[in-house]
């Protein structure tokens, strides 16, 4: 019923006759602007069934969009190192790494003095604390820091979220 009567107002609005008249052009105009500035309620039955196909596809759109997931990427995780310089440490931070599934990148800042005071500063140690373990730019620190993170879980919910 409503139907009927939107397509039947669209049909006298939208139609030349009597737009010769005055009296008759200026309300129609104004209707037409009205109904364009509603978003067009009263429209053609061509365009209602346009509509209501468009509305049913996002429908049906909308619920294959929930089904999709998106796997979440590991953090980059970054081990910084000085050659020859605590070997055994280094060793043993990537065998807890490697035990834990997680991919890494070694940075050797032997003679790139501007890392090396970068990794110092921003993990507050010392060139002796090296290798120092950074996830996602926040530093974790040496292989004892490292352990900890690990025990409490923070390393795996840093590294993969939650």
């Amino acid at each position: 019923m409503l139907d009927r009567i939107r397509t039947t107002l669209h049909g006298i609005i939208d139609h030349p006759r009597g737009d010769a008249i005055a009296a008759v052009r200026v309300p129609k105009m104004f209707a037409r602007r009205m109904n364009d500035f509603l978003g067009s309620p009263l429209c053609s039955a061509e365009e209602l069934e346009k509509r209501r196909g468009a509305v049913a596809k996002l429908e049906s759109l909308r619920g294959t969009a929930a089904a999709i997931t998106i796997p979440r990427e590991p953090a980059p995780v970054v081990v910084y190192f000085e050659k020859d310089r605590n070997q055994r440490m280094l060793e043993r931070t990537q065998e807890l790494l490697a035990a834990r599934g997680i991919t890494y990148r070694s940075l050797d800042v032997t003679g790139d003095e501007a890392t090396m005071a970068f990794v110092m500063r921003e993990a507050n140690c010392e060139e002796d604390d090296l290798p120092i373990v950074y996830v996602a730019g926040i530093p974790v620190g040496a292989y004892n820091d490292l352990v900890e993170w690990d025990v409490s879980g923070k390393l795996k919910t840093s590294v993969f979220g939650s």
